[in-house]
């Protein structure tokens, strides 16, 4: 019996880290529909200027993750958890009382810093305690817990919008990253041992950015999942833009994302089932040839609509796309961190970050290409697939085929 499992059973832990990775979706989604006030109240300049509210946020969990994962390492995984929850809270402050839109986005990097530590240190500890497609079943189990934050956020974030400003979205991130911290510490116990603990170092910090890099596993499907995580961003940072700007929902936004989001649940649950019988490497090829085939087609199908394809399609077509994404996501960590068990903290940070820095400069240059259709976004999907099929054939090249078992 495990030391967690003294004190945090199965279900329970699953429930809590899904929280806990969480706050990153959450202070992403809960928001979006507050973008166009967020923009206007604090004067942005131009109107796709309100994504940098989401891409700040990505800044700060690359930069974080860096940082989280070998002090994790160190010191423990719940002493650096601690630390980014209080950034986190510290940023939510700064946010509640931006009276310019550079302040907001100060607040918005801080709140990225913050949620880089329970983020990337879950991962590192489930790592301690699961390996191979066990921890592939577990992180798959977090993210069908998980999926239920950015299907009910924006609602939350609309609720709130209904009965008071903008400023009280931050109010509400601040007692619910409270709350979560304070589960956290009465009930989760640390899973990394004294005697397994490495000095935090520079040199030593280096050495896993190569070791990653070297690794054919551990790097390929790092890129894969950054390819494929930047078509996503593109989306969250253009979605309110898209449904609310360009196809007039209104208040129905948060609807839509919300029944988008339950896609990605889905198959995450779908992958929890699957992946012990099918192996984490088949599954994933799949998905992403289904996605990147699919994005071909509604490439040509929304450019015969000049940008603008019935509402009814493009939510069928993300619908279909999120599902294959879902699939990937779980998988495409848990293979990038199978060799690297023996350095999981560090591993994890550097996996994590270089996913989110492609990520987030993929994202943010597709999202910012938003011109009042989303020709640039089913493109973007369409191609990243393309290049990800690229890479993964490349990453399992000189290993197993991609049928195998991995």
């Amino acid at each position: 019996m495990s030391a967690t499992s003294k004190k945090l059973g199965f279900v329970e832990q699953i429930i809590l880290l899904a929280f806990m990775i969480s706050m990153v979706a959450l202070a992403i989604d809960v928001m979006l529909p507050a973008l166009f006030d967020i923009s206007r109240d604090l004067q942005a300049e131009n109107p796709n200027d309100r994504q940098y509210v989401i891409a700040a946020v990505f800044l700060g969990l690359a930069i974080g993750q860096l940082f989280y994962g070998p002090l994790s390492d160190s010191i423990g995984r719940k002493p650096a958890i601690y630390m980014g929850f209080g950034l986190f809270l510290i940023g939510c402050l700064l946010s509640i009382f931006a009276q310019n839109f550079t302040i907001m986005l100060v607040g918005r990097l801080l709140q990225g810093l913050g949620v880089a530590s329970p983020r990337i240190v879950s991962l590192a500890l489930i790592r301690d305690q699961y390996q191979g497609r066990e921890m592939a079943r577990f992180v798959s189990l977090v993210m069908t817990v998980f999926i239920l934050v950015p299907v009910l956020a924006p609602a939350l974030g609309q609720l709130i919008l209904y009965f008071a400003e903008w400023r009280m979205i931050f109010v509400a991130l601040f007692v619910l990253g409270l709350a979560t911290l304070i589960w956290f510490g009465l009930r989760q116990e640390e899973t990394l041992a004294l005697e397994h603990r490495a000095p935090l170092s520079l040199k030593r910090i280096w050495r896993a950015v190569k070791e990653v890099v070297r690794t054919r596993a551990a790097f390929g499907f790092t890129m894969v999942g950054g390819f494929i995580f930047s078509a996503f961003l593109g989306y969250l940072t253009m979605s309110q833009q898209i449904f609310q700007d360009q196809y007039g929902v209104g208040d129905m936004f948060a609807v839509y994302f919300g029944v988008l989001a339950l896609a990605l649940g889905t198959a995450s649950f779908v992958n929890a089932r699957l992946v012990m019988r099918f192996g984490m490497r088949k599954l994933s090829y799949h998905a992403l040839v289904a996605l990147t085939v699919l994005s071909m087609l509604f490439m040509v199908y929304t450019y015969l609509w000049n940008g603008q394809p019935p509402l009814w399609a493009l939510v069928s077509f993300f619908m279909v796309i999120f599902f294959c994404i879902g699939i990937l996501f779980g998988n495409f960590n848990a293979m990038a961190m199978e060799p690297l068990g023996h350095i999981a903290g560090v591993a994890a940070a550097v996996i994590g970050s270089i996913t989110t820095f492609v990520s987030m400069g993929l994202g943010t240059v597709i999202a910012q290409l938003y011109d009042g259709t989303v020709l640039p976004l089913v493109a973007s999907f369409a191609v990243l697939g393309a290049l990800s099929i690229a890479a993964m054939a490349w990453t399992v090249r000189t290993s197993q085929t991609v049928t195998g078992s991995g």
